[in-house]
């Protein structure tokens, strides 16, 4: 089949970003940006212009793709397919809005580059993102928009075959804390043995146990984890932190024996990445030293990374990341809702719309993280169960990549997260059949 000829008055960065992810990396299609419509051919073209052009799929352009830096737009709503779409784009489009503009807004984080209020954490509110006001966060909406336009191509190129995407699942585990008791250094643990005696006497009992060697750390799940990641063969990513002690920060020292040894551990057998303390993602220099020491105790490269508290600024921490040298990172989504920040559900590469520049740096975006359901939006685990299979179910009909975060410290083995235990198992198997 001849590629695929996208029509545009100029080659603009946004539009061959953008036409890269939904022609290219969703549809599968080869395509190529024509100015000069002696150039088209026989080819299947998209007219990207308000020219008329026989036979063409026509979308009318709205202006953000042939704009630099950003500015605020005026965004109304309509429906279509019976999904929401907005960037309307008037009469005379085969499509009712102008879908590589609406994709780019969402997929390039447009909104987070606009003035914002920022969370008590510095970061941008789910509850000021355009997808939750509206409505749609919890649906892949532009994977859901691309499936239409595969039907309006087909009306115009019958011939036009289209990749088929499969769905994935990958389970990705933040060590914040690994221990309970293990691995800190004795102030710390003098400290806490005075807390646990003022507290609960049962708890310090714990504490000399552990530090005794007469009970394993209540923390020390990762045989388990582990043993259910081998059951279902489900692709994994740890990460690990290596800053320092702070308000925000619980992670042993990096230095301490017992972690570099569980590091080390984990990984000779799956991938792992840094988990970037709390104030790396605005300081270089801070991030810079903690991927050299977790690098010194693998004696890997890093290359994934996914920030602490979910806390990054766009595009500020991203550029941190890629002078440091990361290529994927893991922390688009929000740490208080579930769903799909970008609007898609698979990975991406990273577009700096203030540079109108697309980067090495992948983003890997995840649907739901374990503190999201109990810690933010006080859901026992059933109507956790509910919530994160309504999120798998959107993701396999868009044949994207389900990802998940969970912490060591959400599957202790005790009564209080036993049923979190059952529903990290059930979403295991559920994702992976």
């Amino acid at each position: 089949m001849r590629p695929m000829k996208i029509y545009s008055r100029k080659d603009l960065p946004r539009l061959r970003y953008i036409a890269g992810i939904l022609l290219g990396d969703i549809l599968g299609l080869s395509f190529e940006i024509v100015t000069d419509r002696r150039r088209l051919g026989k080819s299947p073209v998209i007219n990207y212009s308000a020219e008329n052009i026989t036979g063409a799929l026509k979308i009318n352009p709205c202006t953000l793709l042939y704009e630099t830096g950003v500015s605020e737009h005026e965004i109304i709503f309509d429906e279509w397919k019976g999904l929401p779409v907005f960037f309307l784009n008037g009469k005379g489009s085969d499509i009712p809005f102008d879908i590589f503009a609406a994709s780019f807004f969402l997929v390039s984080r447009y909104e987070e580059y606009l003035s914002y209020i920022p969370d008590e954490h510095g970061r941008f509110p789910a509850s000021k993102s355009l997808s939750a006001r509206n409505g749609f966060l919890n649906i892949p909406v532009v994977d859901l928009w691309v499936k239409e336009l595969t039907k309006e191509i087909l009306k115009k190129y019958p011939e036009t075959t289209f990749r088929r995407n499969e769905f994935k699942t990958l389970l990705t585990i933040d060590s914040d804390q690994p221990f309970a008791y293990s691995g800190k250094n004795i102030f710390r643990n003098t400290g806490g043995f005075v807390r646990d005696i003022l507290k609960e006497k049962k708890v310090s009992l714990d504490r000399y146990r552990v530090l005794s060697g007469l009970k394993k750390d209540p923390f020390q799940v990762y045989d388990y984890i582990i043993e259910k990641i081998e059951e279902n063969s489900v692709d994994t990513r740890f990460f690990f932190p290596t800053g320092g002690l702070t308000k925000y920060d619980k992670n042993p020292s990096w230095r301490n024996k017992k972690y570099r040894d569980l590091i080390r551990t984990i990984a000779g057998k799956y991938c792992n990445g840094i988990h970037p303390s709390y104030y790396s993602s605005d300081d270089n220099k801070l991030l810079a030293k903690q991927i050299m020491r977790l690098e010194t105790i693998t004696g890997k490269k890093v290359e994934d990374s996914r920030f602490h508290y979910i806390r990054f600024s766009i595009p500020f921490s991203y550029r941190n990341l890629l002078s440091a040298g990361v290529t994927n990172d893991y922390s688009m989504g929000y740490a208080e809702e579930p769903g799909f920040r970008a609007g898609i559900a698979r990975p991406f590469p990273f577009y700096d719309v203030l540079q109108d520049t697309q980067t090495l740096l992948r983003i890997i975006p995840f649907q739901v993280m374990d503190a999201t359901l109990y810690q933010y939006k006080k859901m026992d685990p059933e109507e956790s169960a509910v919530t994160v299979m309504r999120l798998i179910n959107e993701t396999r009909k868009a044949g994207g990549l389900f990802v998940s975060i969970w912490h060591n410290t959400s599957l202790i083995n005790n009564l209080q997260w036993g049923k979190w235990r059952e529903l990290f198992e059930n979403i295991l198997k559920v994702s992976t059949e």
